[in-house]
C-alpha cells in the first residue's frame, strides 16, 4: 500500500504515535506539542486521506483506529524505517570493509611510506586493498573530484586550492655514496662535492639540472652531474654500484644505509614538506577519515624514529 501524496515527516509521526498510544493527549506529549497542535494534525491527515483514521471510543477515552489507519500500520512502519536508516551515519568497519584505496604519489613518496602505509592497513582491513597510482597533474584535480582517487601525498606540487591538506612530515636532503667510496669516508667540502662524479634524479626539465645546482649556480660554482635517472627507486642501486654521488632525501637514502654511506651536503639546501591532500567530497566521509588516519600514524612513526 503506498502512502498518499501530501504527506509529510510531521503527519508520519503524528499517525505513528497516534496508532501506538491511541490518545490524543498522550501521541501529543510523546511528539512534544500541545493537544490544539495534535488536532490540526489530525485534520489534516483527514485531509490527506479523505476520510477518519480515528474515532473517539465509545467509553471516552482515546481514540480507536479505523480499518484504514491500520492498513497503513506495516507501510507506515516499513517508511518509517527507511528514514531512520537513511538518517544514520554511515559507519565504516575496516575489520570487513573490501574497500579499495587509491592514492596517487610519485615514486619518493611511495618509497618513503609505502610498505609502512600497506603494512598498517594490512594490519587493520585485512579484506581492503591498496593501490598507487603515478599521479598526472593534468587530470589529477578531475579524478580527485569524482572520487577516483582517494588521496594524493605530494612533495611541493601546486595543487587545487579547493582541496583539504595536511602536512605529513619534513625531510632534509643528504649526499650519498656507496660504502668503500675511492675518496673515503670523510665529510664533503664544497671542493670534494664540486669535483666528483653525481647521479642526479630528474622526471622534468633538463635531465642534468636540479636544485643543487641552482643552488651552486648562485655560490658562483658547479658539480659535474655524469649521469640522469627518471627513478628514485633506481638511484640507490645505481650508487652502490658506481662512483657516483646523489643529493636525495633523507628518509628515502637511509633506507639503504647498509650499501651506502650518507653525508651532509657541504651547501644549503631547502627542506622538503611531505603533504597529503584530499578532495572536500571526501572530508567527512568515514572510509577517507580512516585512510588519512592510517596515513597520518604512519609519519608519525617516521618522525619518531627520525627523532
Amino acid at each position: 500500500m503506498k502512502l498518499p501524496s501530501g504527506i509529510d515527516m510531521d503527519l508520519l509521526l503524528t499517525l505513528d504515535a497516534l496508532l501506538d498510544e491511541q490518545n490524543i493527549t498522550h501521541a501529543a506529549l510523546r511528539l512534544g506539542i500541545s493537544q490544539p497542535a495534535m488536532s490540526a494534525r489530525l485534520t489534516r491527515l483527514r485531509r490527506v486521506f479523505g476520510e477518519r483514521l480515528f474515532i473517539a471510543a465509545p467509553n471516552g477515552r482515546g481514540v480507536l483506529p479505523t480499518p484504514r489507519a491500520l492498513a497503513l500500520r506495516l507501510t507506515l512502519q516499513q517508511v518509517l524505517n527507511g528514514m531512520s536508516a537513511l538518517l544514520e551515519p554511515v559507519v565504516f568497519d575496516p575489520a570487513t570493509s573490501q574497500r579499495i584505496f587509491v592514492v596517487a604519489l610519485h615514486e619518493n613518496p611511495a618509497l618513503m611510506v609505502g610498505a609502512d602505509l600497506f603494512n598498517r592497513i594490512r594490519e587493520q582491513a585485512p579484506l581492503a586493498r591498496l593501490r598507487f597510482v603515478q599521479p598526472d597533474l593534468d587530470t589529477l584535480s578531475q579524478q580527485m573530484e569524482h572520487g577516483e582517487i582517494d588521496l594524493f601525498i605530494g612533495i611541493g606540487e601546486t595543487v587545487n586550492e579547493g582541496w583539504v591538506g595536511r602536512q605529513l612530515f619534513t625531510d632534509h636532503f643528504v649526499s650519498a655514496q656507496r660504502k668503500g667510496h675511492p675518496r673515503g669516508a670523510r665529510e664533503l667540502d664544497l671542493e670534494t662535492f664540486c669535483s666528483a662524479a653525481h647521479l642526479l634524479v630528474s622526471s622534468a626539465g633538463d635531465p642534468f639540472v636540479g636544485i643543487v645546482d641552482r643552488v651552486l649556480a648562485k655560490l658562483g660554482s658547479s658539480r659535474q652531474v655524469l649521469m640522469s635517472t627518471q627513478s628514485y627507486a633506481t638511484a640507490p642501486a645505481l650508487v652502490a654500484g658506481t662512483d657516483l654521488l646523489c643529493t636525495l632525501p633523507r628518509r628515502l637514502l637511509k633506507q639503504f644505509a647498509s650499501s651506502l654511506d650518507l653525508f651532509e651536503p657541504p651547501i644549503d639546501l631547502p627542506s622538503l614538506s611531505l603533504n597529503a591532500y584530499w578532495h572536500p567530497r571526501n572530508h567527512e566521509d568515514a572510509a577517507s577519515i580512516w585512510l588519512r588516519e592510517q596515513v597520518l600514524q604512519v609519519a608519525g612513526g617516521l618522525e619518531r624514529n627520525e627523532g
